[in-house]
């Protein structure tokens, strides 16, 4: 399908730069199959889902992975992207053409990398020197990888490290937070399970190239990032049992559904999974593990607009975004969310 499909043009201010206070208290734009778009608030999904239904949140934890080094004389920027070993991760890096195999780089607070390949995507795999933890390392010289649409708005600040983080997050080595799971409180969750809603938890490490742009002018020329991610046996056979069952699996967010469509079967049975997936999830493909999905507003002709174009329809989700663009609903990261449910 044409790129192009999939733009649509946002104001500025329409883009959040801080999370809503409290976290349920965000905007929740309900979209069905057909019908009226509901206009409602986080706190109001114990009456929205069924009882017996499981939402599903990736557990993991967003790592302070932005990083200013220097080359020589010359300044450059890191941003992290996916961890390819105990010392080596691959990296996106700023001013980039200052690197070459062997580059020493210093980041400060006695952290140091040496630049060993460059990849066809341009990114760097960077080998962090010393014996402590690339994670130790992190929280001395790094700070948090907010997107670009925040950083190039305003600085980064320490109210970040605890704002851009969900309250599942418990699994380190994710770079963009899954943000869908930013709205909920312990509050919702206990309000949740009065209501006999149950959840689950998986990891899916998200990596930075979700920010990337499409730059190709057909989805079919697009090159889907890599990210790891990991299903227990436990946790399957658990979501599985709801289904059977009768319930709903509703994502919480794009990762939790890119894992669980990677690790279901043609039988639409989930399976247990540990491993990389580059899912590339467009308009005609059928989705075999999820009944419906709670997400933010996404970046005009990006991958994950292709992803509730798939699921809702293209014309439904253009038809959506007007509305919440008239609507004065807040879009990205710290915005506000959305519940797709196809079947109703």
């Amino acid at each position: 399908m044409r790129v192009d499909l999939f733009d649509f043009e946002l104001p500025p201010e329409r883009i959040a730069l801080r999370p809503a206070s409290p976290r349920d208290s965000a905007r929740l734009l309900g979209v069905g199959s057909d019908g009226p778009f509901l206009d409602l608030v986080v706190r109001d999904l114990p009456q929205l889902l069924r009882a017996g239904d499981v939402l599903v949140f990736n557990d993991t934890r967003v790592i302070p992975a932005q990083l200013e080094g220097e080359v020589g004389n010359a300044r450059i920027g890191v941003t992290l992207h996916k961890r390819m070993d105990l010392r080596c991760w691959q990296a996106f890096v700023r001013n980039g053409r200052r690197l070459k195999p062997g580059s020493a780089i210093t980041f400060g607070a006695g952290v140091t990398a040496t630049a060993e390949e460059r990849h066809a995507d341009g990114s760097w795999t960077l080998a962090f020197g010393g014996e402590e933890p690339v994670e130790v390392l992190l929280e001395r010289a790094g700070t948090m990888p907010l997107p670009p649409y925040i950083a190039g708005k305003r600085a980064v600040d320490e109210r970040d490290r605890a704002d851009y983080q969900t309250m599942f997050a418990a699994q380190d080595g994710a770079v963009a937070a899954p943000t869908a799971a930013l709205h909920f409180t312990p509050e919702l969750m206990a309000a949740l399970a009065e209501a006999g809603i149950g959840h689950e938890t998986l990891t899916l490490h998200v990596g930075a190239g979700t920010f990337l742009p499409v730059k190709a002018e057909d989805t079919v020329d697009h090159a889907m990032h890599a990210e790891w991610g990991r299903i227990e046996p436990e946790t399957a056979a658990r979501l599985n049992a709801v289904r059977a069952g009768g319930g709903r699996i509703i994502a919480v967010g794009t990762t939790s559904l890119r894992l669980l469509e990677s690790a279901a079967d043609e039988n639409r049975v989930i399976q247990p999974f540990a491993g990389d997936t580059s899912i590339f999830i467009t308009p005609g493909y059928r989705f075999r593990a999820i009944d419906g999905l709670m997400t933010n507003f996404h970046l005009p002709k990006s991958t994950l607009m292709m992803l509730v174009s798939a699921l809702m329809g293209l014309e439904r989700m253009q038809a959506a975004y007007a509305y919440a663009i008239a609507q004065d609903y807040r879009f990205y990261s710290y915005g506000d969310s959305s519940l797709l449910l196809p079947g109703d």
